[in-house]
């Protein structure tokens, strides 16, 4: 990982907007990677840093960049809960469909995780309910797993 690679991810980790409009002035790669696949965007949203993702996000970064275990910036935030970060992610492109390595999506973490705020903006957005992971689990049956009785009934519904 190359130096500046470092200095962009640390930028994007502390939301530091500064840091991060030198760096763009300066042409750094904006969809550089860490050793996780991490990319600055990424790791801003997964770190709730509004303003440096939708910097990141209106300087050219790749809205459905994946790390290495394929999660999406989307799917950090689902997971989180971050559902300002959702939607700025879905205004600049963000498929709401992609799958990880396990065949997860926004929307089954989303349920997961209780962050029912994001289940529902996934869906009013269009996020497919009927895709399964690679066990065969559907996010209906994962919300069932932990319990989230909230989000069945806005599966349901």
């Amino acid at each position: 990982m190359t130096q500046m690679t470092e200095v962009i991810i640390h930028a994007a980790r502390l939301g530091n907007v500064e840091v991060l409009q030198e760096l763009i002035r300066q042409q750094v790669d904006l969809n550089s990677r860490d050793t996780k696949g991490y990319t600055p965007l990424i790791i801003a949203c997964y770190n709730n840093q509004f303003a440096a993702a939708k910097l990141l996000l209106e300087s050219g970064a790749d809205v459905n960049a994946q790390d290495n275990g394929g999660n999406t910036a989307l799917m950090g935030v689902a997971f989180k809960g971050y559902k300002d970060i959702a939607e700025i992610l879905i205004q600049h492109g963000a498929n709401l469909n992609l799958q990880h390595g396990n065949g997860g999506t926004a929307l089954m973490f989303a349920a997961m995780f209780g962050r029912n705020e994001v289940l529902k903006l996934l869906l009013d957005k269009g996020a497919d309910p009927t895709l399964l992971d690679v066990r065969g689990l559907s996010v209906c049956d994962l919300a069932a797993q932990q319990g989230n009785e909230a989000a069945i009934a806005i599966l349901t519904n």
